[in-house]
């Protein structure tokens, strides 16, 4: 039996991507930046100290990063309160995977995101831990969220599962030295070299199994 499983957030759990791109591209315009189109692959994975800085220093937002943090989560705040996109079968995994052994959240989100979205789904009660990334001194792809989490489970990354869905996602398990099942993202599917990396690979969560996750098909 494995220590614990810990999800990712946006993308696997959240079908949130796009609304963090949107809420992010609005406010490059509406402060007269210069929004890329390779912006959304760059950030994947980044902490929110290390995408306002993006937005700051390389897409010229002339606000401080702390204030474009600021104005993203509460752009992001909104949209999850008027309606939370949980992916499809989220609840159900959660909740099944919960009976068996301890879960754990390893986000790139915000704290203030990830405490929003405990209330509103109703799963806090499932999860031990949960780390956002500004909370540890990378983002992913650093394995760095990803081995906080464990440290505070006591769980041994070599008998902890990670379910993840982006390039980034998958890079910060691995180097973690944990076992990877990948939900690919539809909206940014992972290089197919990336995916390769994974110990498996799901085409949603109505298919992941305690079984599954340990490699029992």
């Amino acid at each position: 039996m494995p220590d614990a499983v810990i999800f990712d957030l946006d993308g696997v759990l959240l079908d949130s991507e796009q609304v963090w791109n949107q809420a992010k591209e609005e406010v490059v315009h509406e402060h007269g930046g210069r929004w890329r189109e390779e912006a959304p692959r760059r950030m994947m994975g980044m902490s929110s100290l290390e995408w306002s800085r993006y937005l700051h220093d390389e897409l010229g937002v002339p606000l401080e990063p702390d204030a474009i943090s600021d104005e993203v989560v509460r752009r992001l705040e909104r949209i999850y309160r008027d309606r939370l996109p949980l992916v499809d079968g989220a609840a159900e995994a959660v909740e099944r995977l919960a009976e068996r052994l301890p879960l754990g959240l390893a986000s790139s989100s915000n704290r203030e995101i990830i405490d929003l979205f405990l209330e509103l789904s109703g799963l806090g009660s499932h999860f031990a831990v949960t780390i956002s990334s500004e909370e540890v001194a990378r983002g992913k792809p650093a394995p760095d969220v990803y081995l906080e989490v464990l440290r505070r489970m006591g769980a041994d990354p070599a008998h902890s599962i990670a379910v993840e869905d982006s390039d980034n996602g998958i890079r910060a398990a691995n180097a973690a030295r944990m076992r990877v099942v990948a939900v690919p993202n539809p909206h940014y599917p992972p290089d197919p070299a990336v995916l390769a990396e994974a110990d498996d690979v799901v085409g949603s969560l109505y298919e992941l199994t305690l079984e599954r996750a340990l490699g029992g098909g």
